[in-house]
């Protein structure tokens, strides 16, 4: 809850679904009940002054949440766990918190002002802190509707072990679509257990419930890096041939690939070919490049093993597929493990390859074998950063985050809460201006940060953030 002298609490109340469920219960899966040390994820939407009043605004939010929670109604229920130690979600319509701030002395430029990312964000979240485990006895989401100086920030707190990124943009489109006049929604969430996921495996709390995995006091800076598309297709270009565009080159091959013909283009450089099936992505030749930046800035020793954690959505991976829109947790996490010597010693290409062939190889057999590891050994995910060497990429510029008009426009900008951050966690979001472009949310300890700041490697492909 705001408890900034800048922001006002207006009103608290319980939105419920306008039908009641005709689902009883969820058990967790194994890709939820991990999650359940997680905090809740907080993630919401910058937008200008809709066209009628803010009063009326909050009207038609509670009116719209109300009818898409009768389409995800587990959102709207609570945490059980039952003598055999199976967690569920019952979908008892008991509803969520809908919160109305006031704010008039911070503006849209306040939240956008260059550099690093404002503390006045996080009061635009609820549940600071709030583990998921929590969901047993306080609701599972929360809207907070923020009136700005000039403008309006809808803020989306959901349990971490009911929704993964998916899920919580699916739920966030949905509202959105909503409120915008929908009638009929356009993608149907999918509520199925029938998967891989669902198992007999019992994860045995502690009394009370678990902790957080890492470290809530450290200090951190946070800042929003942006990438538009022509820097990401520069990198890809490097990450996939081991060199920079040359001035010759530049204009042909870069002209092709803002053309998305990339995989007509037939390059040989430094003795590299790749084929067009063995093509690193663009995300992959980013991520490589923060890692080297990264470890770079934290000055580690050469023998160090250094890792980068990325999380993957396994609907698509599985054989038989899951539904695009299955509802719930259907991540896993792939780390990469390097030295620090040899992540640094060796070029862009080499960090991205190792990415690249360890997001491949992560195919059905390998969902399989992680579901059934964690059934012989059960275990909560491993948020944090405790050697000091770690990067954790979470989110992911898929996401349809920019999809939110509420009515009157496309947000402004996204932005989360504090929820789950430490040094070294990263969170990939689609640009603005999309065609391609990303915005990273870096969160370092402060000499990283500096260190990433003034790495020339790195940040002659950032773009000032707007």
């Amino acid at each position: 809850m705001p408890s900034s002298p800048s922001f006002t609490l207006v009103s608290r109340c319980t939105v419920s679904p306008d039908q009641k469920s005709d689902i009883k219960t969820l058990k967790l899966s194994v890709s939820d009940i991990p999650m359940l040390s997680c905090q809740y994820i907080q993630k919401g939407v910058l937008l200008t002054s809709p066209p009628y009043s803010f009063d009326d605004l909050v009207c038609f939010l509670k009116q719209s949440l109300s009818t898409t929670l009768s389409y995800f109604h587990p959102l709207a229920g609570r945490l059980t766990t039952d003598p055999d130690g199976h967690v569920h979600i019952t979908c008892n319509d008991a509803g969520i918190d809908f919160l109305v701030v006031k704010s008039p002395n911070i503006s849209i430029h306040n939240v956008l002002v260059p550099g690093d990312v404002p503390d006045c964000v996080k009061q635009f979240f609820t549940f600071d802190k709030t583990l998921s485990y929590s969901g047993h006895f306080k609701p599972l989401a929360a809207v907070q509707v923020t009136e700005l100086a000039d403008g309006v920030f809808i803020g989306c707190i959901v349990n971490h072990a009911v929704t993964d990124g998916t899920s919580f943009w699916h739920f966030f489109n949905t509202f959105a679509e909503i409120t915008k006049g929908a009638l009929k929604i356009s993608k149907s969430p999918d509520f199925g257990r029938n998967t891989v996921f669902n198992s007999q495996a019992v994860f045995k709390f502690p009394p009370g419930g678990p902790t957080v995995t890492f470290a809530g006091d450290e200090p951190l800076r946070e800042r929003i890096l942006h990438f538009s598309r022509e820097a990401i297709l520069k990198l890809k270009y490097r990450a996939n041939y081991g060199c920079l565009l040359t001035k010759q080159t530049n204009s042909e091959v870069l002209g092709k690939l803002c053309n998305d013909s990339w995989k007509s283009v037939n390059v040989e450089t430094n003795g590299k070919v790749r084929k067009s099936n063995d093509e690193i992505s663009s995300f992959q030749s980013l991520c490589a490049q923060l890692w080297r930046s990264v470890t770079r800035a934290r000055k580690l020793e050469p023998t160090k093993t250094t890792t980068f954690r990325m999380a993957v959505n396994c609907r698509h991976r599985l054989d038989p597929k899951l539904e695009p829109y299955y509802f719930g947790n259907a991540i896993q996490s792939i780390p990469t493990f390097a030295s620090a010597g040899e992540l640094l010693g060796k070029d862009l290409s080499w960090a991205a390859d190792i990415l690249h062939k360890n997001v491949v190889a992560h195919n059905n057999d390998t969902v399989r074998k992680g579901v059934a590891d964690w059934e012989k050994q059960p275990r909560l995910f491993p948020l944090g950063n405790a050697d000091g060497a770690s990067i954790t990429m979470g989110s992911s510029p898929r996401f349809p985050m920019y999809n939110n008009d509420f009515g009157w426009g496309r947000p402004l900008a996204v932005r989360s809460g504090r929820a789950n951050k430490f040094d070294g966690k990263i969170s990939a979001f689609p640009g603005k201006d999309g065609n391609g472009s990303v915005d990273l949310e870096v969160v370092l300890a402060p000499d990283t940060m500096l260190g990433v700041e003034n790495d020339p490697e790195i940040m002659q492909y950032v773009s000032e953030f707007l």
